[in-house]
């Protein structure tokens, strides 16, 4: 299979040209760290496009090959195939010096990586490339990102669905198409750098137990211990750590890791220590009682309020809307981050100098002072129309601040505000030296309508040149937008993917988080904490994944998280001394499933100091989920946010 064409020849590859080698596993699950390989496929191909090896096998996992109905592969089928350590050499010499690609290829990367580890071997990937991200950036006019999807789009045969050998003939054709698309854009390719790892551990850790009882409040000094309490322990004790834990989870208490505000009772045998949560204990006024105290609390702990359970309803995605957002009361819970520090000033990122009508101003979180959030409404009668509706527009040049203010004005017209050139961008609109950008000679070859600011004042909507409307435009949302998620109709519910992306930085990294919150506003362990370093929850109901150096994504098994976690934060953090105001704006768009087109899309503009930044909250509201898009900004670093949430930070 060649990647040359008329098209696509070899002397436009430029930076396309690598030694490729394509991969697609079948497994008995989701979860790479539990979950086994049934088949394996390896296509390489040159920086030539020439094919130059083909493998594929069935594998005996050891195990239930889980989910035949997806994947057609039953034990008996299965049955005398050769282990994965009896082929991992073969496999390994075909993805040695190459760049390893694939459908969602994280997933394939991690499956691979613990079975190469399971076979004490290492696994020869230095790069990877995810052709769902590389589309993503291309974003061409399709439904969804599905293999099938576009291997119709791109006119590639398809014969076997969820046939290893089959399906990476498929990527094959599809990783042709999209290259030659990103040569037509000159998009950089999004290519992941992939360390050594070698896995120790093949199970998953055993989630903690979520405490099903709401926190009533402190302990006071004549009150019984009450089931929900967050309760604390620092130092040397008589009775094994674990074994204290133990006791106080059966009685239902909540066992945290760190102190706060929000905490119940700190238990320790040294209250002159001075060790951190102690301090932190002082600090806040947290009552502070000693081990024997604990324990003789702890045979008469009274009955708690237990957590609302969701039950998780299907709402319909809202179409765009062409009356005001206002702020109400009762749209959502607090905002996210009652105050990370105290030292560190704390702005939300503004989006111009001066209000726009219909866009919220939103005020900084305070200690513990709720803020309302922005709630959508019905249109008024009479509402004027959306001349930019379905309408993608990319900004170029001017002052951080005007070019914001240009996509507020966009997405107040109806439309998207886009940061990156793709297949999908209708228009332009040139600021102050945006003339000068390096994407203007091929948006001049591509002959997409160019205008001037006075464009937005009242545009015109033109035909735009090599582009394709899509049978369903992404819901666009506003800074301080609230939509209700939908969900399945029957069958579980699909993960959702909430992903970050912006234009490539050549000077510094952004790590995307997420924090898994109660009613406090705190994370109930410290594994409630998603980021680089713990990329999963131990249930793996969230996930961190990479897509390339200039997106990142969170997933999210909402039916699967429990009452206790009212929210999840999505947040973002510059690595080293750089600010937001030089990244510039961030785009997130939300899907279900991973291969799913945005079924809401944001572009969020930090301001110039800001080192961290909210960017949405998935709340429960009632018998639904929510999704808010916020924007709001911090000076302060990734720990500070992490400590204001309840992380413990010292470990």
């Amino acid at each position: 299979m060649s990647l040359v064409s008329a098209s696509f020849n070899t002397s436009a590859m430029g930076d396309y040209g690598y030694d490729w080698a394509l991969v697609d596993v079948e497994t008995s699950g989701l979860m790479a760290r539990r979950d086994r390989v049934l088949s394996v496929a390896v296509i390489t191909i040159g920086p030539d496009g020439e094919q130059t090896g083909e493998f594929s096998t069935l594998l005996d996992p050891g195990c239930d090959p889980g989910p035949v109905e997806v994947h057609g592969l039953t034990a008996e089928r299965l049955r005398g195939a050769p282990t994965f350590d009896q082929v991992a050499g073969r496999i390994g010499a075909m993805l040695q010096d190459r760049v390893l690609v694939a459908h969602n290829a994280q997933f394939d990367y991690d499956f691979l990586a613990h079975e190469f580890a399971r076979a004490r071997m290492w696994l020869p990937v230095s790069q990877r490339l995810c052709t769902l991200a590389l589309n993503r950036q291309v974003d061409p006019p399709t439904d969804d990102m599905k293999l099938g999807t576009l291997a119709t789009h791109y006119n590639v045969p398809q014969q076997r669905a969820h046939d290893a050998l089959d399906d990476t003939r498929v990527l094959a054709g599809i990783l042709r198409a999209s290259l030659r698309e990103a040569a037509r854009l000159d998009l950089p390719l999004p290519l992941v750098t992939c360390p050594p790892r070698a896995e120790s551990q093949f199970t998953p850790k055993p989630p903690k137990t979520p405490c099903a009882y709401r926190n009533p409040g402190r302990l006071t000094s004549d009150g019984p211990l009450r089931q929900g309490m967050k309760v604390a322990i620092t130092g040397e004790t008589a009775h094994a750590r674990a074994e204290l834990v133990g006791r106080a989870v059966v009685a239902g208490l909540n066992m945290m890791t760190s102190v706060s505000r929000h905490t119940s009772v700190l238990v320790t045998n040294e209250p002159a220590s001075g060790s951190a949560k102690v301090r932190r204990a002082l600090t806040e006024g947290v009552p502070v009682i000693d081990e024997h105290t604990f324990l003789r609390m702890l045979a008469d702990v009274r009955p708690g309020a237990a957590h609302e359970a969701t039950v998780v309803a299907a709402a319909p995605m809202a179409e765009p809307e062409a009356g005001p957002v206002v702020a109400t009361a009762d749209s959502a819970p607090r905002t996210p981050s009652a105050a990370p520090v105290q030292e560190a000033p704390v702005r939300e990122a503004p989006v111009q100098e001066a209000p726009v009508p219909g866009v919220p101003t939103l005020p900084a979180a305070a200690p513990g002072v709720p803020v309302p959030a922005p709630r959508r409404l019905a249109p008024s009668v009479g509402a004027p129309e959306k001349p930019l509706a379905g309408r993608r527009v990319l900004v170029l040049g001017g002052v951080h601040a005007d070019a914001a203010a240009a996509r507020t004005r966009i997405v107040e017209l109806g439309g998207s505000a886009a940061i990156n050139l793709s297949a999908s961008v209708t228009d332009v609109v040139l600021l102050e030296k945006g003339e000068g950008d390096r994407r203007m000679s091929r948006i001049a070859t591509l002959e997409l309508p160019v205008h001037d600011i006075h464009w937005l004042s009242a545009p015109t909507a033109t035909a735009a040149s090599g582009t394709a409307p899509r049978a369903q435009e992404p819901h666009v949302m506003p800074r301080g937008g609230v939509i209700d998620l939908p969900t399945a109709h029957g069958g579980p519910a699909p993960e959702w993917y909430v992903t970050a992306g912006w234009a490539p930085q050549p000077d510094c990294g952004i790590d995307v988080v997420a924090f898994l919150l109660d009613e406090d506003q705190q994370v109930t362990f410290d594994e409630d904490f998603i980021f680089y370093g713990a990329p999963e929850s131990p249930a793996g109901t969230v996930r961190l994944l990479t897509g390339g150096p200039a997106e990142q994504t969170i997933a999210l098994d909402l039916a699967s998280l429990p009452p206790a976690t009212r929210k999840v934060v999505v947040a973002a953090a510059v690595d080293g001394a750089a600010t937001f105001g030089t990244v510039g704006a961030i785009q997130i768009g939300a899907a279900l499933g991973s291969s799913g087109a945005p079924l809401a899309r944001a572009t969020l503009d930090a301001a110039t100091t800001e080192r961290t930044m909210l960017l949405v909250e998935i709340y429960r509201r009632g018998p639904v989920w929510r999704l808010r898009a916020v924007g709001q900004g911090y000076d302060h670093g990734l720990d500070a946010l992490a400590g204001g949430y309840g992380v413990d930070i010292a470990d």
